[in-house]
């Protein structure tokens, strides 16, 4: 069987809130028992809210939190790109193939 693998995935849009914490915890919670991963990817397709400064805040408040993902941003992993507008052109290839 294939490891289990929880996904946290915020949009860079302001401050970590306690929902998003929530999420995060329990997801690394559940990953962690079950021998998985957690991967963080941003969700940074919102052009005209996202920002960099957001994004920075969110890694910074999940190291505090102690809860280190184990693939996605800043660590990499088989899955790349973690940040959802670097995926475009994977997006677009299967976008094709579906209207074909």
């Amino acid at each position: 069987m294939d490891k289990i693998r929880t996904r946290f995935a915020p949009s860079p849009t302001g401050p970590l809130h306690m929902g998003n914490a929530r999420t995060a915890l329990f997801n690394y919670l559940f990953a962690k028992k079950a021998g998985g991963v957690l991967v963080l990817r941003v969700e940074d397709t919102d052009k005209e809210r996202s920002e960099k400064k957001w994004e920075e805040d969110l890694l910074e408040n999940l190291k505090w939190l102690g809860l280190n993902w184990d693939e996605g941003v800043e660590k990499g992993g088989p899955y790349e790109s973690y940040r959802q507008s670097e995926r475009t052109e994977l997006y677009e290839k299967y976008l094709k193939k579906l209207l074909e």
